[in-house]
């Protein structure tokens, strides 16, 4: 059974500091695309060949995949009652193709980057993705977009969130979250920082193993108050410290029986990990 966070414990949760953007040293894994730079950028411009040109650790702009079924021997699929399909994306962005994910009731529906081995376990992420709804029902359903994992009890999920029914007559949240280690199971949501459904979103992650901590931008801009690190989090009173991570997944997961609505939507286009920040232009 899921646990929550009292009220009491959430109000005494203050907002955390994000750290500011640092190179990250080592060498990048190419994953089949060609060398060449990654910088930071500002948000907004994309499209077509935004794996182009760039040592990366993993990426995907599903641009020389076929139409259907999403496949690749650069990636595998986690799914139960979901489904994963490369398609054209609406909205008149000509030759882009996406990531379709969908699931039914409580299901998931994951692309899942495995073998991954960041050097010094630190890494950036950065996805663009739209969410067509979020849950209403039931109060505190809860939902993953990005989970990481690997050598260590913590799972990490840098980017979730909860229906909080206590936040104007009923909110859905985005919060940084964990499970399955000391910490607990937790999701730590903000007022501050409301899911938008029907939107395309660039979100970047920093995990900076040093102390454990996790980092968010939205299209560019730092969210300091969806940060985690090792003594400030929002599950029990432990360290929190990030496992051996191997393993990356992006998609949707949603935990609660019968929700409402009853099927899930999300797009995900231009996926890449890498040794330093990318930035939201390429």
């Amino acid at each position: 059974m899921r646990k929550w966070l009292s009220m009491a414990s959430l109000a005494m949760l203050l907002p955390l500091t994000a750290t500011p953007v640092a190179e990250a040293a080592g060498p990048g894994r190419d994953a089949g695309h060609s060398a060449g730079q990654s910088t930071v950028q500002s948000a907004g411009r994309w499209g077509p060949g935004t794996c182009a040109g760039k040592t990366l650790l993993f990426c995907e702009d599903f641009q020389n995949l076929p139409i259907g079924g999403a496949a690749s021997l650069a990636w595998g699929v986690d799914t139960k009652h979901g489904a994963l399909t490369v398609e054209r994306v609406p909205g008149g962005r000509a030759g882009q193709k996406a990531l379709r994910v969908r699931t039914e009731g409580n299901g998931r529906a994951f692309l899942k980057v495995d073998d991954f081995a960041p050097p010094g376990n630190g890494f950036y992420g950065r996805v663009r993705l739209r969410v067509k709804a979020f849950p209403v029902a039931p109060d505190w359903a809860h939902y993953t977009l990005i989970e990481a994992t690997g050598a260590g009890p913590e799972v990490v999920r840098p980017l979730g969130g909860q229906y909080v029914p206590v936040v104007g007559g009923g909110t859905a949240l985005w919060g940084v979250g964990a499970d399955g280690g000391p910490t607990g199971d937790w999701t730590n949501w903000r007022e501050t920082a409301p899911s938008r459904a029907g939107v395309w979103q660039c979100v970047e992650w920093r995990m900076d193993a040093t102390d454990n901590r996790i980092s968010t931008w939205f299209d560019g801009v730092p969210r300091p108050e969806l940060s985690a690190s090792t003594h400030e989090h929002g599950g029990n009173d432990v360290d929190f410290v990030f496992p051996r991570f191997d393993t990356v997944k992006l998609g949707w997961q949603l935990y609660q029986p019968n929700p409402s609505p009853g099927s899930y939507e999300v797009w995900l286009d231009d996926i890449a990990l890498s040794t330093q920040r990318l930035g939201c232009s390429g």
